[in-house]
């Protein structure tokens, strides 16, 4: 698994929106929010483009998309926002380019389908907040300070409260993941996440229970869950019941279809669609450890 180099000040970073249309004002804040850190930013020329739900259309998000991964001085791309539409450009995009000139992608949600893919590749990339959630002042934004000192190689460790439902146990493995929705809409497709003896990380937003039990199940039954090394579950927001109760909770709906088996599982990890979204280093190897006193998520750069 190749790791694209953490970033020097001065460098160029990528801004593209491939999935949902955004608000001008944020991507401008964006800019002067990495500006301000020392990056050289450079705009998608689509990036300010709406079309419906979109950030333009296909064909103009894609090209946005492949200037970025083809640009040999870009040295990461960060997503502007999520929501949907990265799986409708995924297979107009090359990566020839982009594997001989790598560069890190960042994001989360949508951009799970660039996550995947870059890891079929063998290619590390970053799970982390994006442009739609900065705020003007890096400090208010624990997130955002975060994927700082994480571009500036200070972040490799991490220490959490404990989860009534976690297993303990220790770990060390390639960790990868995203969007449980995501990962469950790639299965059978040559997109699909790879995560026999892996740490996996799963996050979702606004599902009602019943479907959230779904893509467990999909999970479960697709063997994705079986071969793990560990478990992390981040983010599991503002999920809804239905009349009559589905009867079990969001916690106790991933902790029913892992109970099989025997690896390290913790709950409550700050990434997702929650205040906290704490950058993830997909593909690279990390140690997970869990016990009743504590948890912890290492790695080295």
């Amino acid at each position: 698994m190749f790791q694209p180099a953490l970033l020097n000040k001065g460098d160029k970073i990528g801004l593209v929106a491939p999935a949902g249309k955004i608000d001008r004002k944020k991507i401008d804040l964006a800019k002067t929010v990495l500006e301000s850190i020392g990056y050289e930013v450079i705009l998608g020329k689509h990036v300010y483009d709406e079309h419906h739900i979109f950030a333009g259309t296909d064909e103009n998000r894609a090209a946005d998309f492949q200037f970025m991964l083809d640009h040999e001085e870009i040295k990461a791309i960060i997503c502007a926002r999520g929501g949907y539409g990265c799986i409708r450009i995924i297979d107009k995009l090359t990566f020839d380019a982009f594997e001989r000139h790598p560069k890190l992608l960042i994001g989360f949600s949508d951009i799970t389908i660039f996550h995947s893919r870059l890891n079929h590749l063998h290619f590390g990339s970053l799970h982390a907040t994006m442009p739609i959630n900065f705020t003007e002042n890096i400090a208010d934004s624990g997130s955002l300070q975060k994927l700082v000192d994480y571009l500036d190689g200070k972040l490799m460790h991490y220490q959490i409260p404990t989860h009534q439902l976690n297993r303990s146990g220790y770990c060390e493995a390639q960790l990868v993941g995203g969007n449980l929705s995501i990962i469950c809409s790639l299965n059978a497709t040559d997109h699909e996440l790879n995560t026999h003896r892996k740490i996996l990380f799963i996050e979702d937003l606004n599902e009602d229970l019943y479907h959230l039990d779904r893509l467990m199940q999909n999970l479960k039954l697709s063997g994705k869950l079986a071969h793990l090394e560990g478990l992390i579950i981040g983010g599991i927001s503002d999920m809804k019941d239905s009349d009559p109760s589905f009867g079990k909770s969001a916690y106790e709906i991933i902790h029913d279809a892992i109970k099989d088996y025997n690896y390290p599982v913790i709950f409550d990890f700050p990434a997702g669609h929650i205040d906290q979204n704490w950058p993830l280093p997909l593909g690279k190897k990390v140690t997970l450890s869990a016990s009743e006193k504590e948890v912890t998520l290492d790695w080295k750069n």
